[in-house]
């Protein structure tokens, strides 16, 4: 498959079952309330090490959020109920309730109910208090600003992490371009997020690695510099640089659609910008039972 001069790959990206929740946070204005984001979605790039994968979804309008403030929605991805569960409420309680002018609400209704400010009311020393509306329990704790208002709950979903594809491309510069199209292009789908910096990883990896103590290493396959020395090199002599697109979702069906807006701005580059390739994250079907198959979800 070419589209606009650019190879699609007869391969597919593996993808893996996870436990995704979200939550709406608030403010006086849309900057705070992205401080507070950014802050609760930080350092939650990929499971292998930072426990849960987050990041943030969208801005939210006044009209959109429970109080009528700015605010913005985040998503947050853990391999299970209990660790999701954890991350939620650290870093619920590290960096919201901390965070000036904020407040905390549900963003998932159905599912299975977890805690979102049920546990953080304890923070409120015994001064705390609760209200229920329209069958939702919210909680007000008391803060050097005012207060601190939290949903006592969220709702804890089936999920889907780890659908991916490869930008190759011939130089450093073209390849970091193309993904910030896609990326620009990704963001308006709803139910996903791209964990990754900006969206964005250089240093894709690969299950396994010559090191036990390691279970991911660099894909040296797609390594520009090991070109000359691997055997399992999959990159042409023109391409000099390859970056990667994580994306975690509530369904394969949101994950199909962000893949398929962002390799669409990918190959709307085409091949006078270098891009000449996209691929994807294939370890021979082992890794996770979603399979997303580049050429199907472009046809």
């Amino acid at each position: 498959m070419i589209i606009n001069g650019v190879q699609i790959d007869a391969t597919f990206a593996e993808a893996f079952p996870m436990k995704g929740t979200r939550a709406i946070i608030t403010a006086q204005n849309e900057k705070w309330a992205m401080i507070a984001a950014q802050a609760m979605t930080g350092f939650a790039t990929s499971v292998i090490a930072c426990g849960c994968e987050a990041g943030i979804e969208r801005v939210l309008s006044p009209e959109e959020t429970p109080d009528g403030r700015p605010g913005v929605s985040i998503m947050i991805f853990a391999m299970g109920g209990k660790g999701l569960a954890k991350q939620l409420e650290t870093r619920a309680g590290q960096c919201v309730l901390t965070s000036p002018t904020s407040a905390l609400f549900a963003g998932i209704d159905g599912g299975i109910r977890i805690p979102l400010g049920k546990n953080l009311r304890y923070f409120g020393d015994g001064f705390q208090t609760s209200k229920v509306i329209s069958g939702k329990r919210y909680w007000r704790i008391p803060v050097m600003d005012g207060e601190f208002l939290a949903e006592a709950t969220t709702g804890q979903v089936d999920a889907v992490g780890g659908g991916n594809f490869l930008v190759l491309a011939q130089s450093q510069p073209q390849a970091l371009a193309a993904c910030e199209a896609a990326i620009e292009e990704m963001k308006k789908i709803p139910n996903v997020i791209m964990p990754f910096p900006g969206g964005v990883v250089r240093s894709g990896s690969k299950v396994g690695s010559k090191y036990k103590a390691l279970n991911a290493s660099t894909n040296d396959a797609f390594c520009p510099t090991l070109k000359g020395s691997s055997k399992k090199t999959e990159l042409s002599p023109d391409v000099e640089s390859v970056m990667e697109i994580v994306i975690d979702g509530l369904t394969k069906e949101d994950i199909d659609k962000a893949m398929r807006v962002g390799i669409q701005a990918v190959c709307d580059l085409g091949v006078e910008n270098g891009i000449t390739r996209i691929s994807a994250g294939n370890y021979g079907g082992k890794l996770g039972p979603f399979h997303f198959h580049l050429q199907e979800i472009m046809a």
